[in-house]
């Protein structure tokens, strides 16, 4: 029945608001790199295309389906990751990356995929007022193994991406004040050991650099401080789609892929970045409102954590564009340059409509 009523159940609006700024980024893309040799714009383009169409193909399986089997789609995705940090093709530093003949992939970034759909199935059938000890550890198990292993590659901004869809669950699960003593401790302590035997030196000088942005203004304090100035030269209106003097004289950095929420402030000014911050504002609203109807709990475990995860890395991307958040190397979700995270984002919001339109018992 669903191939006659699908149509109708899709949740349109939402389709829009994420065509809209799919739509900006191939935009800023090709804007940003229209002078470069490689064509990121038309590789965009084409993801776009790939992502679309493996939405639509997902609508068509029940999400209990695929929740039933994410356990070994979650260990699968386990062993690739294990091996990539030991053959994977290293790319910008990490070893991230699987490359076939026309294309690469990152298996991390749909790591999130897999995550959310296994600690919704954990959570599915949860009837405990608060989530137990034991619960408590096996979840943070769940979530330790994936994101250890991405750290390693070391791909640290992946693997915090990877966090709040764990600490998201705990909480929606219910958490005792003792257990929420032993996250900020563990937290501590993970920090005190990152810090000293983990962090690479050039981590240490990007976290350095938020709480003093003129420490290094030619080395790790570069990026934020040309960011900041492409998006104070913007003013009220911006200087004209392709008119940025930042982005078009490559004077800063990465700005088809982390920065480019600047170069959309540079060349649209002020009003440009209220409409995608309006864009970014709706898709949330619309992506939990899927979660409030959804007709399980394990949909609404679904459409919260992919809620969490696009507004975790929303936010994280607008504050490091303005020198309040560290460089890690976390895009801004449908609108930076990047196949595996654009395919990955798609999935997830393919998620959240399947538990919308499911929300009646004939689909």
């Amino acid at each position: 029945m669903i191939d006659r009523i699908i149509w109708r159940e899709i949740d349109w609006v939402l389709l829009g608001i994420v065509g809209a700024l799919s739509f900006i980024g191939i935009a800023m893309i090709w804007s940003s790199t229209r002078l470069l040799m490689e064509n990121y714009a038309f590789r965009q383009l084409v993801w776009w295309f790939v992502s679309l169409i493996a939405l639509f193909l997902l609508l068509y399986v029940d999400y209990h389906f695929l929740a039933e089997y994410s356990s070994y789609f979650y260990g699968l995705l386990l062993v690739v990751l294990a091996g990539l940090i030991f053959w994977g093709e290293k790319i910008a530093g990490t070893r991230s990356w699987i490359r076939f003949s026309f294309f690469q992939i990152q298996p991390s970034e749909i790591m999130k995929l897999a995550l959310i759909l296994v600690l919704a199935r954990y959570f599915a059938n949860y009837r405990r007022e608060k989530i137990s000890t034991v619960d408590f550890i096996a979840v943070s198990g769940l979530a330790a193994l994936p994101i250890g292993l991405i750290a390693w590659q070391p791909d640290l901004g992946t693997a915090l991406g990877l966090l709040p869809i764990y600490l998201g669950a705990v909480f929606l699960a219910g958490i005792n004040r003792k257990l929420v003593v032993v996250l900020l401790l563990g937290g501590l302590i993970i920090g005190f050991l990152g810090w000293n035997f983990f962090l690479l030196d050039y981590q240490k000088e990007r976290l350095l650099t938020v709480a003093f942005p003129e420490r290094d203004p030619l080395g790790s304090g570069y990026q934020i401080q040309q960011s900041k100035i492409a998006i104070g030269s913007g003013g009220f209106s911006g200087k004209g789609f392709g008119q940025g003097s930042q982005s078009q004289l490559r004077f800063l950095p990465a700005r088809h892929t982390d920065f480019i929420f600047s170069v959309v402030g540079e060349e649209f000014g002020f009003i440009g970045l209220v409409v995608v911050l309006g864009l970014y504002a709706f898709l949330l609203i619309r992506i939990f409102q899927s979660g409030l109807k959804a007709k399980d709990r394990m949909g609404v475990y679904i459409a919260f954590l992919v809620g969490i995860v696009f507004a975790f890395q929303f936010f994280i991307n607008i504050l490091m564009t303005v020198g309040l958040a560290p460089v890690t190397g976390i895009p801004l979700p449908l609108v930076s340059y990047g196949g595996s995270s654009l395919l990955t984002h798609y999935l997830l919001l393919s998620l959240v409509i399947n538990v919308r339109m499911r929300r009646f018992t004939y689909i």
